[in-house]
């Protein structure tokens, strides 16, 4: 990527961040806002992050799944890099934790880039078909909502995102299920349009991606993906849960699922990193649909990010530092570090 485009598409994130915060932070009486901080109950964190920490290790379980046809990996290897690609989301710009997560793999397990790559989307595509289903499943809820007449909108923008993930998830499969006709279809597609000094590289690339999706070619496997996506967000829920308690809310789990799937609906909007400023913005507007106070969601929405953001994110330093990489946005530079054996394996 260009500089003058990453330089852009990086003050686009923080612009969008600026609004974000300015709609999260408006009207507030921080008088309030600092009383109910006080009064959290942060002690009921804890069972909020140990299940939101298993839900991790099952990331990690579902990415082995994900892996058995590129190489086998232990769930230990994947969990530590998860965590160090959840680190990179929330430091670095244009989520550049998911191509660090490659890097890694590349460095640890000698996978290919672009296979590993192919296997994210996939995760990715898996993740947004189960959140996307959490607000579907909510929808009559969400239109019932006290507060709930200006997002009544989101019954549109959730149905045609379920057909986008749903046909992209089919695309994959069929992809999947006859390799040979579509690695000839690419195949021919690079030769008509890429210049011949190019082809080879981009050829090879494409061939280690399509090697990246062929767990979906087994029912089994693909089955245990989506259940095991499934629980991963279900056990962050639990996380949602966790912070209501911690605040005395009396909000159902089917309500947390329906805040959780529209919060990250939500933190698809390119951001800041980490969501700054569309995670809080979503988090106080589903809040206050649910006739919870302006002061008392926004606090939610802060322990809620503070919980989510800060012990994954210092594990996964850990784990970066230990790894020997060094701080950079450069792919190039970042491709170069994966061809550097960590010596501690």
């Amino acid at each position: 990527m260009k500089p003058n485009v990453k330089r852009g598409l990086v003050g686009l994130g923080l612009t969008i961040s600026a609004i974000f915060l300015f709609l999260a932070f408006r009207q507030i009486n921080y008088r309030d806002l600092w009383h109910t901080l006080q009064q959290v109950q942060i002690w009921w964190l804890a069972p909020g992050l140990v299940i939101y920490f298993g839900g991790m290790v099952v990331r990690a379980w579902r990415w082995q799944y994900l892996f058995k046809p590129l190489k086998d990996v232990s769930v230990g290897n994947l969990f530590q890099i998860i965590m160090i690609g959840y680190m990179g989301n929330n430091v670095f710009p244009l989520r550049m934790g998911e191509v660090l997560r490659s890097v890694v793999l590349k460095r640890r397990v000698d996978v290919l880039i672009s296979g590993s790559l192919a296997t994210i989307v996939v995760e990715k595509i898996f993740d947004a078909v189960v959140v996307v289903g959490f607000v579907l499943l909510n929808l009559g809820q969400l239109k019932r909502l006290p507060g709930g007449g200006p997002l009544t909108q989101v019954s549109g923008l959730t149905t045609w995102a379920a057909a986008v993930f749903l046909v992209g998830l089919g695309l994959f499969v069929v992809i999947a299920m006859f390799p040979k006709p579509a690695q000839r279809l690419l195949h021919s597609i690079v030769v008509k349009i890429v210049p011949a000094r190019w082809r080879e590289s981009i050829i090879n690339v494409i061939n280690k991606f399509l090697d990246g999706l062929m767990s979906l070619r087994s029912p089994k496997d693909a089955l245990m993906i989506l259940l095991t996506s499934i629980l991963v967000w279900l056990m962050e829920t639990g996380l949602y849960w966790s912070v209501s308690q911690a605040f005395n809310l009396d909000l159902t789990f089917s309500q947390l699922l329906l805040l959780n799937g529209v919060v990250n609906m939500v933190l698809l909007i390119p951001a800041a990193p980490g969501g700054l400023g569309t995670f809080d913005a979503a988090g106080r507007v589903m809040l206050e649909a649910l006739a919870i106070s302006s002061e008392t969601a926004l606090a939610y929405t802060l322990i809620l990010r503070m919980a989510i953001w800060l012990p994954i994110t210092l594990l996964g330093a850990l784990y970066f530092i230990r790894e020997g990489l060094k701080w950079t946005l450069d792919i190039t530079e970042m491709q170069a570090q994966a061809e550097t054996v960590d010596s501690s394996d």
